[in-house]
């Protein structure tokens, strides 16, 4: 048996080629679909099945490209009720590539559809089989149960279906049972995950906390309580995968701007996408416009950060850049790129203002907290990280709903305010918010917490409750 794992770090996405006797099967392909058809080719495997765990909400699959090129066969299970060709597959059936057994499991929670694939080898039976648990068991953590919402099922219904699943099917494996999952570490479909991309069902067995013994009851609260706010895009990039999304082909053909048309779609209300790093963005850019950097989690925060529908127009450094956020845009289904500029030399030799933003250094922002009274401090990461420890003073406003908190944090606009992350990424997306809300003296930590804890720098904890 062939086996490969895809890990795309942009979306924390994992998918896979299997193959045997020249078959093979993809199963939870991304949206740009050439590295499978190269591997395939080069392994002397023709894929004749492409398998879908679930539909997934946090990226665009490309399962209708990979079947129209390759003439493979998509599978869901049944009740996913995708709207193309497709073979629907329920508990106990089966499919072959050559030698190697592929068998379906039903395991409703992270989505009503969800199944799971168990990979069993017919030539080498003392192998472990593995698992392919799509989005219902992660390294660390189960899937989230709150995305099937206006379907008909509540959190609670689906963290039932979820126990039910881990307890009635995938705890009963074998603990030899190898575990692949469709995400790691900052994916947005679970809350916990491991940064380790695979594992066994007895390490999970005894590690992952949602897999401790405990009373059904006792873990649907747990899995509902402190479900952090589902991205926007979720549920349309659900639907796209549902019909099955246009090849990449059909997308326009990126076009370069020059600086007055830039300023024109700017001054028309359109979106100047930055996609350079938190220092080049930080020494100058277009001013209002959005940066998130493709050096981090591009295409889930920009997923989050932009409505599916928004016209954009990108800042890179290069052509190349350019290219390929507007590739990394499409994969989460943000498909309305303009154009492009590729110099803010360019823009600022045509004489247009430029904006900036000073990083400073957490041994900075240690000597300003000390001397600056009027200093405020915005902490934009998730609230688990923010409760595990965070600089003196610091108000907490997560990046992925920072413009809906904004009135209630009370912060002054006019006031200098250092805004920090984990390590200074999310931070600089935060102060691309907040600048046209009117905030005129913002500074981006490089470094962020992460650096600040490292340098033994004292860290405040929110009082635990019930504490005095």
């Amino acid at each position: 048996m062939y086996f490969k794992q895809f890990y795309l770090g942009c979306l924390a996405h994992a998918s896979y080629l299997i193959g045997a006797d020249g078959e093979a099967a993809v199963v939870d392909p991304q949206r740009d679909v050439d590295q499978y058809l190269e591997e395939a080719a080069a392994q002397n495997l023709k894929i004749k099945y492409i398998i879908e765990t679930h539909l997934h909400a946090d990226f665009v699959s490309g399962h209708r490209e990979l079947a129209a090129r390759t003439g493979a066969e998509i599978v869901f299970g049944e009740k996913a009720r995708a709207s193309f060709p497709h073979q629907a597959v329920k508990d106990g059936d089966e499919l072959a590539i050559g030698t190697v057994k592929l068998g379906f499991l039903e395991t409703p929670g992270h989505t009503p559809e969800s199944i799971c694939v168990l990979v069993a080898d017919t030539e080498n039976v003392d192998e472990p089989k593995k698992i392919l648990t799509g989005d219902t068991l992660f390294i660390g953590d189960v899937g989230r149960p709150d995305l099937a919402g206006g379907k008909g099922y509540t959190p609670e219904m689906m963290a039932a279906m979820m126990y039910d699943t881990l307890h009635n099917k995938l705890l009963k494996l074998d603990d030899t049972t190898e575990v692949y999952p469709a995400h790691g570490a900052g994916s947005m479909c679970g809350k916990n995950l491991s940064s380790e991309t695979s594992s066994t069902i007895g390490q999970q067995r005894q590690l992952n906390y949602a897999l401790q013994p405990m009373a059904k009851d006792e873990f649907v609260r747990m899995m509902t309580a402190d479900l952090a706010a589902a991205p926007a895009y979720f549920p349309k990039d659900a639907e796209i995968n549902r019909s099955g999304a246009a090849p990449l082909s059909d997308l326009p053909t990126l076009k370069p701007m020059t600086p007055a048309e830039v300023a024109e779609h700017a001054r028309a209300g359109e979106m100047i996408l930055d996609v350079r790093s938190a220092a080049d963005f930080g020494a100058a850019h277009v001013p209002g416009s959005l940066n998130i950097g493709l050096g981090g989690q591009f295409a889930s925060w920009a997923g989050t950060l932009i409505a599916m529908e928004t016209p954009l127009v990108i800042v890179a450094e290069t052509e190349e850049k350019a290219k390929e956020a507007q590739m990394r845009l499409a994969r989460v289904g943000l498909e309305n790129v303009k154009g492009f500029l590729a110099s803010i030399d360019a823009w600022k030799t045509a004489g247009f203002e430029v904006a900036t933003v000073p990083q400073i250094t957490v041994g900075e922002l240690k000597g300003l907290i000390a001397s600056r009274p009027d200093l405020q401090v915005l902490d934009v990461r998730r609230p688990g990280e923010y409760e595990s420890g965070h600089a003196p003073r610091a108000a907490t406003a997560p990046l992925s709903n920072l413009n809906e908190s904004l009135p209630s944090l009370k912060l002054d606009p006019t006031k200098m305010t250092a805004v920090i992350c984990a390590g200074g990424y999310r931070s600089s997306a935060a102060t691309s918010i907040l600048e046209p809300q009117g905030f005129t003296n913002l500074l981006n930590v490089t470094g962020g917490t992460s650096a600040w804890i490292k340098a033994g720098y004292e860290v405040e904890k929110p009082a635990a409750v019930g504490a005095h």
